[in-house]
């Protein structure tokens, strides 16, 4: 191959180069962030809920919840504890002693705070993290468990607290995809009487 054959080639491949950086590193990402943006525009930002001027989270991410008033998410293994920047699992293996450890201090801390008895099934997303450490749902039977807690605290009866419970449970992702849930931030945001 002769130099000036070898310069051409080189000359194509930059130019086919700076090309497809322009399309796909410059172009392709503005179009669909306009696209995004113009069509799905609450999603693209994240999914957001605003209340009274002030962001209350996002109804993608979970959120710690203290106290005997609110219904509690999944535990959290992301950074000290449903921290978006520290998102992932714990990664410890089903024969870890450490997770079946905490998963049996878990079950005795939910029967405890929710006054259950020892032959009341625990709902597996009461004691274990998901992968992302951030899920925001938890099964309508943990909401359910919850539910007597949650009244008892407000001085409600449990029906009004169930009733907000089927309120917010989710159906299936186009009706056969995943399970039933309920966002526990929309339902804790709906009892406070911010929805």
């Amino acid at each position: 191959m002769s130099i000036r054959a070898l310069l051409k080639e080189l000359r194509i491949s930059l130019v086919a180069t700076l090309c497809l950086a322009v399309l796909l590193c410059g172009i392709y990402p503005m179009f669909v962030w306009g696209l995004a943006q113009g069509i799905f525009t609450r999603e693209a930002n994240g999914s957001l809920i605003v209340k009274g001027g002030k962001t209350a989270g996002s109804n993608l991410l979970a959120q710690g919840f203290a106290g005997a008033k609110y219904f509690h998410p999944r535990p959290s293994a992301a950074g000290s504890g449903y921290d978006a920047a520290g998102s992932g699992g714990s990664n410890l293996g089903p024969l870890s002693k450490k997770l079946t450890d905490d998963t049996a201090q878990r079950v005795r801390d939910y029967r405890a705070e929710n006054g259950l008895a020892p032959s009341v099934r625990i709902p597996a997303d009461a004691v274990s993290a998901s992968g992302s450490g951030l899920d925001p749902h938890i099964s309508p039977e943990n909401a359910l468990l919850q539910a007597p807690r949650v009244a008892r605290a407000r001085g409600w009866g449990e029906e009004i607290v169930i009733g907000k419970i089927k309120a917010h449970t989710e159906g299936r992702t186009l009706g056969i995809f995943g399970d039933p849930r309920v966002n526990v931030l929309l339902l804790n945001l709906d009892l406070d009487g911010s929805l």
